[in-house]
């Protein structure tokens, strides 16, 4: 049995390439992945639904209960990192990388307290995955899952940790010791319309 991480569907900010704030909803778009990745999960069984309580990724979570019957468990351990006053500014319009900045932006957290709390999550979902009889999902955000490919699993031989994870990319991991990744940001449900943009921002 495994745990799932689901990254949310997309929003219109997501796609406009701005910095977020924490109330940012889903697009019709984003919806449509999130059920799509919904159904997609339903078939695996999952016993449990975790998920970061900012609004794009409670939305992607309610999509996936209302596909599976499970209820959402809220935690803001699973919040993106948190850049302060950065929020809801255009990417483009900064003149630098935030997202790969160590320093905190003015109100926000710093790589290294963005990475204790990451931490503090996986702690969080390798115990409730011990206390079920069947795969925990993980619903948060890129760079969550970023650091957790990065510095918590094992990653398939010659794979590594991808710069930008797709809107609803799944990935799949063993509960125990190593933590084998045996499936990375994969987006095999979204077809068409609802397929990923690559031009979308991630992480923020």
């Amino acid at each position: 049995m495994s745990i799932i991480l689901v990254r949310h569907g997309e929003t219109a900010l997501n796609a406009s390439r701005v910095i977020q704030p924490p109330d940012t909803p889903l697009s019709e778009r984003g919806f449509g992945q999130a059920h799509a990745v919904a159904r997609r999960l339903a078939g695996l069984a999952p016993a449990a639904i975790l998920s970061s309580d900012l609004a794009r990724a409670a939305q992607t979570a309610d999509a996936i209960a209302a596909a599976t019957g499970l209820p959402v468990e809220p935690t803001e351990l699973l919040h993106e990192r948190n850049f302060g006053a950065l929020r809801g500014k255009a990417y483009d319009s900064l003149g630098y990388d935030p997202i790969h900045d160590e320093k905190a932006a003015p109100g926000g957290e710093s790589m290294e307290v963005f990475r204790a709390r990451v931490a503090s999550a996986f702690d969080r979902m390798l115990a409730l995955r011990a206390s079920l009889a069947g795969p925990l999902v993980v619903v948060s955000h890129g760079l969550v899952i970023r650091v957790l490919l990065e510095r918590h699993l094992r990653l398939p031989l010659g794979t590594a940790a991808p710069e930008r994870l797709a809107n609803t990319s799944v990935t799949i991991f063993a509960p125990d010791s190593p933590w084998e990744a045996s499936v990375v940001n994969c987006a095999i449900h979204l077809e068409g319309d609802l397929s990923d943009d690559q031009r979308a921002i991630a992480g923020v």
